[in-house]
């Protein structure tokens, strides 16, 4: 319980550097989801369209992904990260004066870009200024930063929406909002500083009068081929089940006319707490592919309890469980997927299977609102989706090797 004493100040301000982004992206990303009936009703929108703003966010991820982590691997990670950061605060911003349905979708899909970079630049920040043996603690915590991000839009929510929902303007106020953390990066510029092991890289490249090639294309050479394609195959599968977890469970609380706001707290109070934990459990025996399938397999189980309960504590339950474990399990991702891509294709590597996999999972928000108008139960395909993204995750993770203290310094 001591292991903070082994993290030095400027580990930490790297820390905070990718947290806070990540948190605040959070925030912008899932504000959106409490305003879903809101903006349906002023677009006259279809549930189909609804899930289209979140599909369109979630592909354009895998363009500022990937383009953020190339960059990181050629020019370093602080600067496309603060870049990132500028540009998701920026669509966060605009898609407040949105006059149609085809102009927010447009934004929202910009705001994508930025979203993607922040996680694209932001891990391989953290975590290769971490020890090697607190890689998995670093990982947890900084993936919890997306479910803080959700628990504070839910307050705000919950504490502001109200004042200014009477003016006409309430969805538009909450989306001005997300410009708030382009202030992040002027801390970012003064206090973290660069990647000690991209610099020592560098150092090395230009002692032996080297440049680096483009890191993206590395990814798709014979050795690294079959990491990219199994990893992406990873993240995907937990993106169906994640966006099945979250994107549609507001709309679902408000149908069943259940208080939204203590739901979404034990949901994300589980993501928080679980992704810690888990990052913390793959550095045990387990390893990563162990616990990866030991969290997933429960939040499977508990499903039902999640979706299907008829009573308020059964329903809180079963929202921390799935929190906990099978949101929560993404806890181990970025120290796994940092830990899958030498040092010149980290940032590339990890970016793109991270948001390559949310891209596969991105139409999920969509086809579940299809099926939503064609009078599925909302509850019975969203639990399908949960289930068998789920599932597929434990098969794709044995797939590759485990990774568990892997020597960066052996992975140039």
């Amino acid at each position: 319980m001591r292991w903070h004493r082994d993290v030095t100040a400027g580990q930490w301000k790297a820390f905070f550097a990718s947290f806070l982004g990540w948190v605040l992206d959070g925030f912008d990303y899932t504000i959106l989801l409490l305003l879903l009936g809101d903006i349906q009703r002023s677009f006259s929108l279809t549930n189909a369209q609804l899930g289209l703003l979140g599909t369109g966010t979630l592909i354009f991820r895998v363009v500022g992904g990937i383009a953020a982590g190339t960059a990181a691997d050629r020019w370093g990670r602080k600067g496309p990260l603060m870049f990132s950061i500028l540009w998701y605060s920026l669509f966060a911003f605009l898609s407040g004066f949105s006059t149609s349905f085809r102009m927010l979708l447009a934004l929202r899909a910009l705001f994508g870009v930025g979203m993607g970079g922040v996680w694209a630049a932001g891990v391989p920040l953290t975590i290769e200024h971490w020890p090697a043996h607190l890689r998995g603690v670093a990982s947890g915590l900084l993936q919890g930063g997306f479910s803080v991000g959700f628990v504070l839009s839910a307050l705000v929510y919950q504490l502001a929406y109200p004042l200014v929902s009477q003016s006409g303007l309430g969805w538009r106020v909450m989306l001005w909002i997300g410009v708030l953390p382009a202030l992040l990066v002027v801390w970012i510029v003064s206090a973290v500083r660069e990647s000690p092991v991209w610099l020592q890289r560098q150092r090395e490249l230009r002692g032996r009068h080297q440049r680096d090639t483009v890191s993206l294309a590395r990814l798709f050479t014979r050795d690294l081929l079959p990491a990219t394609i199994q990893t992406s195959l990873v993240m995907g599968a937990w993106a169906v089940s994640y966006q099945a977890i979250t994107f549609w469970y507001p709309t679902y609380l408000e149908a069943l006319h259940r208080e939204r706001l203590p739901l979404l707290l034990a949901l994300n109070v589980g993501g928080i707490a679980g992704a810690a934990a888990w990052g913390r459990v793959s550095e045990t025996v387990l390893g990563r592919r162990g616990a990866f399938t030991l969290a997933m397999a429960v939040g499977v189980a508990a499903t039902p309890l999640y979706l299907f309960a008829t009573s308020d504590v059964p329903l809180w339950i079963g929202a921390l469980v799935i929190g906990g474990f099978a949101a929560g399990s993404l806890g181990i991702m970025p120290g796994y997927l940092t830990e899958r891509f030498p040092t010149a294709a980290r940032a590339a590597g990890a970016g793109f299977a991270y948001h390559v996999g949310t891209g596969l999972g991105a139409f999920t928000p969509y086809v579940v609102g299809a099926l939503r108008d064609r009078g599925v139960p909302l509850a019975s395909v969203m639990g399908v989706c949960i289930m068998s993204g789920g599932l597929l995750m434990i098969v794709f993770v044995w797939l590759g090797p485990e990774t568990r203290g892997r020597d960066f310094s052996r992975s140039a």
